[in-house]
């Protein structure tokens, strides 16, 4: 049996944001403890235009801060030029997107125009089978070429949202298997332009509604997000009936983990039963315990917390629940002096350690030889001096006087005839072997040891012949040093006077 539902028609351009369709059963006992925040995506449907973004940072204010991750809007179902995106709130939403890459941009496309006019079922089984035929292909293809267009090609596609009710041309009830095929060719013509990174959400109404919603299930591969739309409304009287009816909350999370895809909640709030603090607060438990991608609560009236004035119980549930955690002052702990006990000091004796004389053994010292180095002794050729004759003094001459002859008894001795003029220069032979230099390996002279005293040779005094007494020849002794008159004996130039013939000097 159908079940009533609130609708919310564009002033604009005809929209409805969404039917509302949920049941409820009971499963849990309900929880006093306030739920606490989480990180995960969240957001609220303000309004779909320009003014639905700009209240975002107002409602983050409210929350204390909270950061609103999530913007959602609807596009128009009421002519396809609509559904192709050829509105002008469309670019507000992308440039909100843009500002931050941790933001998601969540749009509801309607299947079919004239999506809220009631259309009778016969009509929309002729509908389904056209969209299946292709169609309807050229106006996905339209609607995602200007999105990628804009700049958000990861925009979150809900598709034919609460397919399962009997509010929205684009309903699943008369035509389940065409409507499948439907959905496939959408996804197929919004995919095949360059670009995109759209992810498609399947989000049914809680509930059995007018066909239990996982008999319009498309295929997992054309669906990325199972989502669910669920309101605080029957069937079901309280929260735990919610959870356990069939197709309700936990089918909903079951069939999510079956076919490995993330769960989501676009729609949620209040509605059949005012203002109800506690299916807020079972709600947001229920929201944290299972971890959606995200969660956009629909706020104006009946459904809102914050827009809505008429739920103070709910939005206080709310705003504590959301409103990020302050740290409070911090208390110092008083510090308790520990007692310092001194620890008795013990002497440790001290043991002489006995000490052990290292043995000296001597070093050996080994005299080094000292080689004597010979000395080769320079012979010294003096050089021959010759005496200058002086002349001597010779008596006045007298006139010989013719004296008889007396027979002398010496024999006679002839007359000395004068010497030449020149004085023969004796010199030294060359023929005399010079001393030789000690070889290496001959045996030189033994040079005298430092030790051994060496006898020191007297000079030998030459003795020079002595001229006879009144005879006419001179000589002078020659002086060649101690060494070379040993080899050549003793020397002496002579010269002849002739002392009868008058003063004449040889020269």
């Amino acid at each position: 049996m159908p079940t009533p539902r609130r609708r919310l028609a564009s002033t604009c351009v005809g929209t409805v944001t969404a039917g509302l369709l949920a049941s409820g059963a009971a499963l849990a006992a309900p929880d006093e403890e306030a739920p606490k925040g989480s990180d995960i995506a969240m957001g609220a449907y303000l309004d779909y235009g320009p003014s639905g973004v700009a209240r975002i940072p107002y409602l983050s204010n409210w929350l204390g801060g909270k950061e609103i991750r999530v913007g959602h809007t609807y596009l128009p179902g009421d002519r396809w030029a609509g559904i192709e995106g050829n509105v002008g709130f469309l670019a507000d939403w992308a440039a909100w997107r843009r500002e931050d890459d941790d933001r998601m941009f969540v749009l509801n496309v309607p299947m079919q125009e004239r999506n809220e006019e009631r259309v009778s079922d016969r009509q929309v089984a002729q509908l389904i089978r056209a969209g299946a035929q292709g169609d309807y292909d050229p106006h996905f293809k339209r609607l995602a070429e200007r999105l990628v267009g804009l700049g958000v090609p990861d925009t979150v596609i809900v598709l034919g949202w609460e397919m399962n009710g009997t509010t929205y041309t684009h309903r699943c009830g008369p035509d389940p298997e065409n409507w499948k095929r439907y959905w496939k060719r959408a996804v197929a013509a919004m995919r095949s332009v360059p670009g995109q990174k759209f992810t498609f959400d399947f989000a049914p109404n809680r509930g059995t509604d007018a066909i239990g919603w996982t008999k319009c299930y498309p295929g997992d591969d054309v669906v990325d997000i199972i989502g669910m739309d669920s309101y605080d409304q029957g069937p079901g009287t309280d929260f735990d009936e919610q959870i356990s009816q069939p197709y309700g909350l936990q089918q909903h999370v079951d069939f999510a983990k079956a076919h490995g895809k993330e769960i989501s909640y676009p729609e949620w709030g209040l509605f059949r039963r005012g203002d109800n603090p506690e299916y807020v607060r079972r709600m947001l438990k229920w929201i944290e315990q299972h971890k959606p991608l995200y969660h956009t609560i629909t706020d104006y009236c009946p459904h809102g917390v914050w827009q809505c004035k008429q739920n103070p119980q709910s939005s206080k549930v709310f705003k504590e629940a959301l409103t990020p955690q302050k740290p409070g002052p911090v208390t110092p702990t008083p510090v308790v002096p520990t007692p310092v006990v001194p620890t008795p000091v013990i002497p440790t004796p001290v043991v002489p350690t006995p000490v052990v004389p290292t043995p000296q053994v001597p070093t050996p010292q080994i005299p080094t030889p000292q080689v004597p180095t010979p000395q080769v002794p320079t012979p010294q050729i003096p050089t021959p001096q010759v005496p200058t004759p002086q002349a001597p003094s010779v008596p006045p001459v007298v006139p010989p006087v013719d004296v008889p002859a007396e027979p002398s008894a010496e024999p006679s001795v002839e007359t000395p005839v004068s010497p030449s003029p020149e004085v023969p220069v004796v010199e030294p032979s060359p023929a005399v072997p010079s001393p030789a230099a000690p070889s290496p390996v001959a045996p030189s002279p033994a040079a005298p040891s430092p030790l051994t005293p060496v006898a020191t040779p007297e000079p030998v005094e030459p003795t020079t012949p002595k001229p006879p007494v009144n005879d006419t020849q001179w000589c002078v002794p020659l002086n060649f040093g101690e060494w070379l008159s040993k080899l050549v004996g003793n020397q002496a130039v002579c010269v002849k006077l002739d002392w009868r013939k008058g003063w004449l000097w040889p020269f």
